[in-house]
């Protein structure tokens, strides 16, 4: 199981990544094409098309790399979803359960950003490109905690829309997420 340390600078690449995919972004031949098609579901089986296609900017194929849901347990602590277009990173989004009361630290790749905190979440954090959140869970066998990460690339949103975008889809996570890990039961 990965330190809080090792946890942290995960965070920092992911964040690392998709703001250097951000600023690539913007790049192209000229030639405009559609948005890609994504599945009917996606993402731990919680995500529309519709709330992910701001976010997936332009291109022929889309490959959405994810397990089908988000059970986790403490032999399976950690689960990734990743959605590229054309090869480049368009969506993270990221749950891992770690063991209850580990100290949160954000680092300053996501501090940087000037975040907020979420509205409905006490130990959050919101910025335009993405959202975070570290809540507490009761289990029905024990205590543990789950880390939520959202990380896109947001270029089909006003910059005014990017927060508010970003804070309903980690609502939306938030809700799958503790029913599908038993947090709360």
């Amino acid at each position: 199981m990965p330190t809080p340390r090792v946890h942290i600078r995960i965070l920092r690449a992911v964040v690392a990544a998709a703001a250097g995919t951000a600023l690539l972004a913007g790049c192209s031949d000229g030639n405009a094409s559609a948005a890609p098609e994504l599945p009917a579901s996606t993402c731990f089986g919680v995500f529309t098309p519709a709330e992910l296609t701001p976010f997936m900017g332009t291109g022929d194929k889309v490959r959405v790399d994810s397990p089908g849901d988000l059970r986790l347990t403490a032999s399976r602590a950690k689960a990734i979803c990743n959605i590229d277009v054309d090869g480049k990173p368009r969506l993270t989004a990221s749950a891992e359960r770690r063991p209850a009361g580990q100290e949160v630290t954000w680092g300053s790749e996501v501090e940087k950003h000037q975040p907020d905190a979420l509205p409905y979440a006490d130990n959050s954090r919101l910025w335009d490109s993405g959202a975070a959140v570290v809540l507490g869970c009761t289990g029905p066998t024990e205590s543990f905690d789950l880390t939520l990460f959202i990380d896109a690339v947001p270029d089909g949103l006003r910059q005014e829309e990017r927060r508010p975008a970003f804070a309903a889809l980690m609502k939306k996570f938030m809700e799958s997420a503790k029913q599908q890990t038993g947090c709360g039961t």
